[in-house]
């Protein structure tokens, strides 16, 4: 088993805490795959050079490391918390080089764009995983799964369209029901 295998089903919250207790390397490299190239880009909406916004995404993920301990997941998701991170360094960074005065106002629609951007990359896979589990029920589960939420069917509306006992059109619900649950696990 390589070292990242052992992190495949954890959220990023929970490497952020596994950072911060316990300085783990892998956890924070599978973050840092993930967020550095999304942090990269957001930066580069503010019209700096492609050097500056990797360094600066790569700052952005150095205050994770040191700092992981000071994230609260209660108050913010990991991604907005780096985007602000994000945001800020480049504050800083513009304030140092003593450029004209920076609209923090301006930013945030590019702040907010970028969260979108992130959540619609993670509705894009939860509805990849969901039509794999799909596609993994048998012919008849997947028959009345569509009628029943995608159609929206009452159970006695599936039993007339099909057929089958009221009875019999609850049970196959219910074993879809179990193996989409045991298919998406935790999701």
């Amino acid at each position: 088993m390589d070292e990242i295998s052992k992190f495949t089903n954890f959220s990023h919250e929970q490497l952020v805490s596994i950072i911060a207790k316990h300085k783990d390397r892998v956890a924070f490299k599978i973050l840092f795959k993930y967020f550095a190239p999304r942090l990269k880009s957001y930066l580069l909406n503010f019209k700096i050079s492609n050097q500056k916004a990797e360094d600066l995404a790569q700052e952005t993920m150095l205050v994770l490391w040191q700092k992981a301990d000071k994230f609260d997941s209660a108050k913010a998701k990991i991604s907005t918390w780096l985007f602000r991170v994000a945001r800020n360094k480049y504050i800083d960074q513009v304030r140092k080089q003593k450029y004209t005065e920076v609209n923090v106002d301006d930013h945030v629609d590019l702040m907010v764009a970028a969260e979108k951007t992130d959540q619609n990359l993670e509705e894009k896979q939860n509805s990849g995983r969901m039509q794999m589990a799909l596609q993994s029920l048998n012919k008849d589960q997947l028959k009345v799964i569509k009628l029943s939420f995608f159609k929206e069917l009452s159970h006695s509306q599936i039993a007339d369209a099909t057929g089958l006992p009221l009875g019999t059109v609850k049970s196959k619900i219910r074993t879809a029901f179990q193996a989409l649950r045991k298919e998406l696990g935790e999701y």
